[in-house]
């Protein structure tokens, strides 16, 4: 028994204390309070007229005395504290309750330990909302366990529906130096709104969302909410197999999808019935959502995250979230997800000055705050803000059965002085520009999340030099399984969007990226950022008319699809959206009534089969040995052809001629004599195109060309893409 549980007398100064809130040990106060011989019991219940304690069976054992401010206190004879409840009558209206602080911690000393030390893997089954049975010396009770982190504060009470937003009557206790607050609430359950109404150090009141909620109420509302899941997962075959091919041996092609937009109006559970079957059919091996945790302003996309433990509300319950990835599992898809660990946004509800000090964001505004985006940085080099993060990526994964993690803004993290003039940012303790907390809390999770989660890929949109990007974190690298290449798609959109006749002038564009091909590991992007802001349509950045723009992108489509790397498509794009993204739009699928439009997707459909049926286009991506020129420097044509090799000696030959003209009897050198066969041609009528195309067996001779062995004569179509494969 602690001498807090033997504390009988109530001073003036408690009944003070109790009633303004401004305490951090409640237990001390209220519940039950055994002396020498009898229980004290001691209730808050603002507003209430009477008090009763009764037994479990609701029969009438003790009324309270009020002692002032909505306390109630009375005796019970005896040494033993019983098994009671408790009765208040508000006029005419009567209520039963448990008493919330007759109960111990439902936190233990190995998790507080955990937590203060950032080690805390699974942080979301001890802090936020989790319903619960609680042991107890008078047999188990059902309710909410509620945590929450907030060191700073002089005071924590929840609030919410079941006590009418008024925390007066629900004070936390706080669990010492691990700067936690707990509270164990009887009687609350799934689907309950709640809060938390923090003291800060000067003394103000704040509403706060929980960090750490599993679900969230949909804007324009701003609670948090309680939930257990009941989803009854059907993917075990998937997850089983998931970890058996290492990334850079493996085929992946991924569709990007904006979900509340893909299909305006459907929620979770209709995207289940739709989505999976679509992405099937085009043959993509991935889905890459962009953010689907809680936030409130539609037009952030899902960056400006508020709640990151919680499924965005307005497409359904986390359940539903959970029933879409099961669909996607089992229609053998994978699910890659937008992460967002680089800012949050300033909303006073959530996680801004959360303890009414500077918490989860750097104290410093040099390094706390994003002035391009008007956001704050979290606080990577604090052990807590690590540890909130690094849990949330193996929550995702853990509890959502999470492929992937694409980590936004990276680059944003890593330098110190990202968009920021001289004397507006604070170097490391080298003098230097890197942000070592931010280098060390990725290299943690890229090292934690593959070690719980075998097989979950983590993705760099990081858009600098870097080195190690995609270097093992035991080599020195920040550990992630791969890179988004946006050089790559800055150059090759750049020579695209040239007129064929000023092309030669800008041939190096797609030839340059081989230069780095290899010092990462690559994904290939033409995401969502591609085609928003004014930049128009994937369609609109190709010159010339309405044929040569779709001959254009069909072109560039399969040298995308052929080139070194994984590839990404923001959706729309594959049938060639002719406007740019709009989230509340999004695609316009009346174009697919145009048969250049779904010849574009058949495209797509095939070169994702081309791509999957063929181990050169994968399995060497990240060795040199994988790839080769054929000829590298036909400006003058704009040509360019190379051989893609398989690790089992497959070769794929692959032709781009990016002029509006036929070249007939083209010689092209390839790497072997026989009998080859023309296995893509965007030009190819059913695509939309001109129908140019090399019908028949190509017979190769042993004639030497560009140092490859043979050569043949073929026919290069206007402003297109061929691939060849030898018989």
């Amino acid at each position: 028994m602690t001498t807090a549980q033997r504390q009988t007398a109530l001073t003036a100064t408690d009944l003070k204390r109790l009633t303004t809130g401004d305490l951090s040990d409640p237990h001390a106060l209220l519940g039950p309070h055994p002396a020498a011989d009898r229980v004290t019991v001691r209730v808050l219940r603002p507003l209430a007229d009477q008090v009763w304690l009764t037994t479990p069976r609701g029969e009438p054992r003790q009324e309270l005395e009020h002692r002032g401010e909505g306390v109630f206190e009375g005796s019970l004879p005896g040494t033993v504290v019983p098994d009671y409840r408790v009765r208040a009558r508000y006029g005419t209206d009567v209520f039963d309750y448990d008493d919330p602080y007759r109960f111990l911690p439902t936190l233990g000393e190995l998790d507080l330990h955990l937590i203060r030390e950032g080690r805390h893997e699974q942080l979301w089954q001890v802090l936020g909302a989790r319903v619960r049975e609680h042991e107890s010396g008078w047999g188990t009770a059902a309710g909410t366990a509620f945590a929450v982190w907030a060191p700073n504060a002089r005071a924590v009470r929840l609030i919410g529906d079941f006590n009418h937003w008024d925390g007066r009557a629900h004070p936390m206790r706080s669990l010492g130096v691990s700067g936690v607050w707990e509270l164990f609430v009887p009687g609350i359950g799934e689907g309950c709104r709640y809060k938390y109404e923090i003291l800060t150090p000067d003394g103000r009141w704040t509403q706060k969302a929980d960090p750490l909620a599993t679900a969230a109420e949909a804007a324009p509302g701003t609670a948090s909410l309680v939930f257990r899941s009941r989803h009854d997962w059907g993917d075990d075959a998937w997850m089983a197999r998931r970890g058996e091919r290492t990334v850079d041996r493996a085929a992946i092609s991924v569709y990007e999808v904006h979900l509340a937009s893909w299909r305006p109006g459907l929620g979770y559970r209709e995207l289940a019935l739709e989505l999976p079957a679509y992405v099937k059919a085009l043959g993509f091996t991935h889905v890459e959502f962009m953010p689907v945790a809680e936030h409130p302003f539609g037009g952030s996309w899902g960056y400006q995250v508020t709640s990151y433990y919680a499924p965005a509300a307005g497409l359904g319950s986390p359940d539903d979230l959970r029933a879409l990835i099961d669909a996607l599992h089992r229609a053998g898809i994978g699910v890659i997800m937008d992460w967002v660990p680089a800012h949050f946004p300033k909303d006073e509800w959530a996680l801004a000055r959360f303890d009414g000090t500077a918490l989860y964001e750097h104290p410093d505004p040099r390094r706390g705050e994003h002035p391009d985006w008007g956001t704050l940085v979290f606080d990577y080099g604090r052990n807590e803000v690590r540890n909130f993060l690094v849990a949330n990526a193996v929550y995702w994964c853990e509890e959502f059965h999470i492929d992937g993690l694409r980590v936004d803004a990276v680059a944003s993290m890593l330098y110190l002085d990202y968009s920021r003039a001289d004397g507006e940012w604070l170097p490391n303790v080298y003098g230097g520009r890197e942000n070592l907390d931010a280098t060390e809390f990725l290299q943690e999770m890229n090292a934690t999340v593959p070690r719980r989660c075998p097989g979950v890929l983590t993705i760099a949109e990081e858009s600098t030099a870097w080195d190690g990007v995609t270097r093992r974190t035991d080599h020195g690298g920040l550990g992630f399984a791969l890179k988004w290449n946006m050089g790559w798609m800055h150059d090759s959109l750049s020579y695209m969007s040239e007129d064929p006749v000023h092309r030669q002038h800008h041939h190096h564009c797609m030839t340059f990226p081989m230069v780095y091909a290899y010092a990462e590991n690559y994904t290939l992007p033409i995401s969502h950022d591609e085609v928003v802001h004014g930049k128009g349509s994937l369609l609109t950045k190709m010159p010339g008319d309405r044929w040569q723009q779709l001959a254009n992108l069909r072109a560039f489509l399969s040298f995308m699809w052929a080139f070194p790397g994984k590839q990404l498509l923001f959706m729309g794009q594959e049938f060639a959206q002719d406007t740019e993204w709009s989230h509340d739009r999004g695609p316009d699928w009346s174009l697919l009534r145009h048969r250049s439009h779904t010849g574009v997707r058949d495209l797509v459909r095939d070169l994702n089969r081309r791509y999957l049926d063929d181990p050169a286009l994968w399995s060497l991506d990240t060795r040199p040995e994988g790839f080769c020129w054929i000829d590298a420097d036909a400006a003058q044509d704009n040509v360019y052809s190379f051989v893609r090799y398989g690790e089992g000696g497959e070769s794929l030959v692959c032709v781009f001629h990016f002029q509006p003209t036929v070249r007939r009897d083209f010689r092209l050198a390839l790497p072997e004599t026989g009998h080859w066969t023309e296995v893509l041609n965007t030009d190819a009528a059913p695509y939309g195109g001109s129908g140019v195309t090399n019908p028949g067996r190509i017979r190769a001779v042993p004639e030497p060309r560009q140092s490859l062995p043979a050569s043949a004569n073929v026919v290069l179509p206007p402003l297109g893409g061929v691939w060849f494969r030898k018989q």
